[in-house]
């Protein structure tokens, strides 16, 4: 009330003011008018111009007047002025309280965590392995060291050599994701650091579910329409497949529909389909799967050959055949021949030189589906790698060997793996390079990484750039390597060997150019042995021993030899 009584009073005192101000102008026109009309009395038209200067100046005192009384009324609002300009005031200082209060916040934290990141002791490592990992600490760490070592020369701390830091990650990502100490210093070597972390941290996520359509029953288009009525959510795989499918979600198990039991799709990853692909299987050929089950790969030779030819399906373990044999029986396939026989046997079984095509999925390491089987962060090592390299070099000389060079239409082997380590790929290939007659030919595939030509110490055929790596983080599929040999001839020897026939050729060229005089002579002294025998009959005599001449005779000789060289060397001493 007392608020409302003091805005009465304040709107009264303002309306007296202006009334005031009214007053007084009427007043100073009153007196203009009186003036003007005294003026024009007296006449002459300096006095109208007189009149006209002093209304100007009066005019313009009066707007001075208003001025003035415009600003007597702000003055009557300074009260409320003042309030807000208090409020305003409290307001600046507590955003600035709040800013200040953040900032020696932000500076407290800065001097607990030191301005430069530094190795950790080994006294402080100690005492870590002693206590429960510290998670949050190492993925801090591990972000700092890619950090610097992204940036070496510039981050570094003064003292530490880029080894450390490399060994320190390689625990610290061991500790973190849960891999040996042989798996993780593999991929350090592969990769930089930067991308293995997001090789790594695409390990830890599941592959997208995929869908192969099986054309010998039915069309991707009419295969898709039917899945979306029955709530699965999809979409085709990509440009470069004209038959998968990729499923983002579900309301139905995708792996038990009707369409899945009438053998309308396989279930089968992205990566699986890549050396299918590149092994491009004709129409009525003669193709052989080395290691077939579950079928997938077997399954999509057969449609993409229409059911013709006939396809050798080979699987070593028995136990597995039943999944192959029934995989074969739900999608229709009818032109495929399942064994069971030693991978390195089948040339003797099949008969060498007798396959257009053959298709090798060697066994690996698994070292690219680690998002499917995490058992192999720790189960794999040193040794077994280098046993399943041992193998795929049997089993790829194996597959060679089944080739038919001079095939119309095939004399192809495609190799693949489902392992990223350079001693189950290209060091394979370049072995294959060297023992076989064989050259590496395009893929086919307009994806995809250049395998290496040279890892570390090893130098491989620079024909190595045409095979292809597909890593999880790249290509969001599983790690795999893919390559395809083309038979140049059905001869066991390779490429090296004819290099070092013709090398033996070239020293023993260089050494005839050398010693020509005295070849030219045996060849003559050949010649004439052989014109001496075409002139005598030929006898059928027995051929005589060779006797020995006796000691005496032989000491002999070597005697007369000697002097005959010490009275040489008498005559060709110069006279004094």
């Amino acid at each position: 009330m007392a608020a409302k009584g003091k805005m009465s009073e304040k709107k009264a005192s303002r309306k007296e003011q202006s009334k005031e101000v009214v007053s007084v102008k009427s007043k100073k026109k009153n007196e203009i008018v009186s003036e003007s009309e005294s003026d024009s009395d007296e006449g002459g038209d300096s006095g109208s111009e007189l009149s006209l200067d002093t209304l100007g100046d009066v005019f313009s005192q009066g707007s001075e007047d208003e001025d003035m009384g415009s600003g007597s009324g702000l003055d009557t609002d300074s009260d409320s002025d003042d309030d807000a300009e208090k409020k305003s005031k409290a307001i600046d200082e507590a955003k600035e309280m709040e800013e200040k209060e953040g900032e020696e916040e932000l500076q407290l934290n800065i001097k607990e965590q030191p301005d430069e990141f530094r190795l950790p002791t080994h006294e402080e490592l100690e005492e870590e392995a002693r206590g429960p990992p510290d998670l949050t600490g190492l993925q801090q760490r591990i972000k700092e060291i890619v950090r610097i070592l992204s940036n070496f020369g510039n981050l570094r701390q003064e003292g530490a050599t880029r080894k450390e830091y490399v060994e320190q990650l390689k625990l610290d990502l061991g500790s973190y994701y849960g891999y040996n100490e042989f798996l993780i210093s593999s991929f350090v070597e592969m990769f930089p650091p930067v991308e293995l972390m997001e090789l790594i941290e695409a390990f830890e996520k599941p592959r997208p579910v995929t869908l192969r359509t099986n054309t010998l029953k039915t069309r991707r288009r009419d295969l898709a329409g039917v899945l979306l009525n029955r709530g699965i959510n999809l979409d085709p795989l990509s440009k470069w497949s004209k038959v998968g499918l990729v499923v983002y979600d579900h309301q139905v198990p995708y792996g038990a529909t009707p369409e899945y039991m009438a053998g309308h799709y396989m279930v089968q990853s992205a990566s699986s389909f890549l050396p299918v692909m590149a092994l491009a299987p004709q129409e009525k050929e003669r193709i052989v799967d080395m290691a077939a089950s579950p079928g997938g790969k077997t399954t999509y030779i057969a449609a993409l050959m229409k059911n013709t030819g006939i396809i050798y399906a080979n699987e070593m373990k028995e136990q597995r055949l039943s999944k192959l044999t029934s995989n074969l029986q739900r999608l229709g396939v009818t032109n495929t021949v399942v064994c069971s026989y030693d991978g390195k046997e089948l040339p003797k079984v099949l008969g060498h030189n007798t396959a257009d095509r053959v298709l090798l999925d060697a066994p690996c390491s698994g070292t690219g589906v680690i998002s499917k089987d995490e058992s192999v962060k720790t189960s794999k090592n040193a040794i077994d790698v280098q046993n399943c390299s041992r193998l795929q070099k049997e089993l790829i000389l194996a597959a060679i060997d089944m080739v038919d060079a001079n095939s119309k239409s095939g004399g192809y082997v495609v190799y693949s793996t489902c392992s990223l380590m350079v001693i189950e790929n290209e060091d394979v290939i370049d072995y294959a390079l060297k023992k076989r007659d064989v050259k590496l030919v395009p893929c086919g595939l307009d994806f995809g990484r250049p395998g290496f030509v040279r890892f570390r110490e090893g130098r491989f055929h620079p024909s190595l750039e045409k095979t292809r790596r597909f890593y999880p983080h790249v290509h969001n599929m599983d790690g795999f390597f893919v390559a395809k040999l083309k038979k140049m001839s059905n001869s066991k020897g390779g490429p090296a060997a004819f290099d070092e026939q013709e090398e033996v050729v070239e020293e023993e060229a260089s050494t005839q150019v050398e010693e020509a005089p005295q070849r030219i002579k045996k060849e003559a002294f050949k010649k004439e042995i052989k014109r001496k025998k075409e002139e005598k009959p030929a006898t059928f005599e027995k051929r005589k021993k060779f006797k020995p001449l006796p000691r005496e005779e032989i000491s002999k000789i070597r005697e007369d030899k000697r002097q005959a060289l010490r009275e040489a060397k008498k005559k060709a001493k110069p006279i004094a």
